[in-house]
C-alpha cells in the first residue's frame, strides 16, 4: 500500500483554508487532515511531497456533463476513447465525471451504454479520473430546443425503454436530461425520481408552469442553465425563470463566457447561490486539440477561437476545462476559491449522492486531490490516491 504525505501548503477544506498543512494518505484514501502543528509521528516508508507555501490542495473536480476530450468521446463506445478522457481530465483537476451521452439512434446509445459499463467494472482505475456514471443527454428532448441534439433521433419520454437502458448500463445512468413537456414527461420524471435517478430538465419549450409541475413530480436539476430552454420573459418566466426561483433545482452552468454572458452568471449565481449552482463543462472531443472539424453526433463541429459550432451557427457543446471555469467565475462573480469548489466538487458529489467519499478533503474519503499553484493552474492531481498528473511531467 502506497503511503503518502503532502506538506506545507494551504489545504481547502469545505469551510476554511489551513495554512501550513498536510494531507496523509494510504492506499486510496486520506486518512488524516490538519495543520502541520498538529502532525502526528509517521514511519519512515512514506513518500513526502514538500509543497511551496502558496500552493493550495482542494478537492477534485467532478464534471457532470462531459461528451469527450483528445479526440474520444462517450459515443465513441470503445475502451480506448474512455481510457483517453479518464487520463486526459486529471491534467484540467478533474477526478471524477459523469461520461455523456447525446441524442443518437437507439443502438448507438446502446452501444455507448454498455462500453461505459464495462468500462466501469474492468478498467477504471486509480490513477486515472473515475467515471461515475452515464449522463444520458437525450433522446427523450424537445425538437424545437435541441440545440446541437440530431432531431431525428429524438423520441418521446419511454419508460420501458429506459429500464432496459438501464439494464444494459448495469444501474449506471445517474443524470437525465428530459423534456417534462413532452409526452409521458411527467410519468417518465416520476420514475425516474422513484428509481433515484436525477431527472433533469434540459433541450426543453417547458413553460414556467411546466416547469413546477415537473418539480412537484421529481424533477431536481437543470441541464445548462439558459441553453436549450426556454428563456425568461417578464410575462412568462419558461424554464430559465423556474430554475432561478425554485430551491428544489440544482442548475448547472457553463461558465466559458461564451455560452452564458458573465453578467448572466454572476445575476445567476447572486440568485441561486454557491449551494444550488454546478459548473461543467459540456465539452466534446476536440478539448486539447486544434482548431478544426469535428465530430459530434454524427454531425460537423468546426472548432474555432475557443467556439464550437455547428455549420448553422448553433453551439456545439464547447472546449472549456474545468480550470478554467473556476477561474472564470472567480474573474466573472468575484467568488473566493473556496467558492467557485463548492461549485465544482461539494455540490456534484452532493447532487450524486457521493459526498460521502468524493467533493471534499477528509478523513475517509478518496484521496481525490488537486494542487494549484499560486495562479490556481493545476500542479498535480492525484485520483483515489495514485499521482495522475504533474504539470511538466509524465503522467
Amino acid at each position: 500500500m502506497n503511503r503518502l504525505l503532502l506538506k506545507n501548503g494551504k489545504v481547502a477544506l469545505e469551510k476554511e483554508i489551513i495554512n501550513k498543512g498536510f494531507i496523509y494518505i494510504e492506499g486510496n484514501k486520506i486518512i488524516d487532515i490538519g495543520n502541520l502543528d498538529s502532525l502526528p509521528s509517521l514511519s519512515k516508508d512514506i513518500q513526502v511531497i514538500e509543497l511551496p507555501e502558496e500552493y493550495i490542495s482542494v478537492p477534485g473536480f467532478i464534471d457532470l456533463h462531459i461528451h469527450g476530450v483528445g479526440g474520444a468521446d462517450t459515443m465513441d463506445a470503445t475502451t480506448e476513447a474512455l481510457s483517453t478522457m479518464s487520463g486526459i481530465l486529471p491534467a484540467e483537476g478533474t477526478t471524477s465525471f459523469l461520461a455523456t451521452t447525446i441524442t443518437q439512434e437507439i443502438k448507438s446509445i446502446e452501444d455507448a451504454l454498455k462500453n461505459v459499463a464495462n468500462y466501469r467494472k474492468h478498467h477504471n482505475e486509480a490513477g486515472e479520473a473515475e467515471i461515475l456514471g452515464i449522463h444520458l443527454e437525450g433522446p427523450f428532448i424537445n425538437e424545437k430546443r435541441a440545440g446541437a441534439q440530431p432531431v431525428e433521433h429524438i423520441l418521446a419520454p419511454d419508460i420501458d425503454l429506459f429500464k432496459r437502458w438501464q439494464e444494459l448500463a448495469e444501474n449506471g445512468i445517474k443524470l437525465v436530461t428530459m423534456a417534462p413537456e413532452q409526452e409521458n414527461g411527467l410519468e417518465f420524471v416520476r420514475y425516474l425520481d422513484q428509481s433515484g435517478v436525477v431527472a433533469s430538465i434540459g433541450h426543453s419549450d417547458a413553460t414556467y408552469e411546466e416547469t413546477v409541475k415537473a418539480v412537484d413530480a421529481g424533477a431536481k436539476h437543470v441541464t445548462h442553465l439558459f441553453n436549450g430552454m426556454r428563456g425568461l420573459h417578464h410575462r412568462e418566466p419558461g424554464i430559465a425563470g423556474a430554475a432561478l426561483l425554485l430551491k428544489q433545482l440544482m442548475v448547472e452552468i457553463i461558465a466559458d463566457g461564451i455560452h452564458v454572458c458573465p453578467e448572466m452568471i454572476q445575476l445567476s449565481l447572486q440568485t441561486k447561490g454557491t449551494d444550488r449552482m454546478i459548473l461543467i463543462t459540456d465539452s466534446m472531443r476536440a478539448k486539447c486539440l486544434k482548431n478544426g472539424t469535428y465530430d459530434l453526433g454524427g454531425q460537423d463541429v468546426t472548432v474555432k477561437d475557443g467556439k464550437a459550432l455547428l455549420e448553422n451557427g448553433t453551439l456545439a457543446g464547447s472546449i472549456l476545462k474545468m480550470k478554467d471555469s473556476i477561474q472564470n467565475m472567480i474573474q466573472f462573480t468575484g467568488i473566493s476559491l473556496l467558492e467557485a469548489i463548492q461549485l465544482a466538487s461539494v455540490n456534484p458529489a452532493k447532487q450524486m449522492g457521493v459526498y460521502d467519499r468524493k467533493g471534499s478533503l477528509a478523513p475517509g474519503k478518496d484521496a481525490d486531490i488537486v494542487i494549484l499553484d499560486e495562479n490556481n493552474e493545476v500542479f498535480t492531481t492525484f485520483c483515489r490516491g495514485k499521482l495522475a498528473y504533474k504539470k511538466g511531467g509524465e503522467n
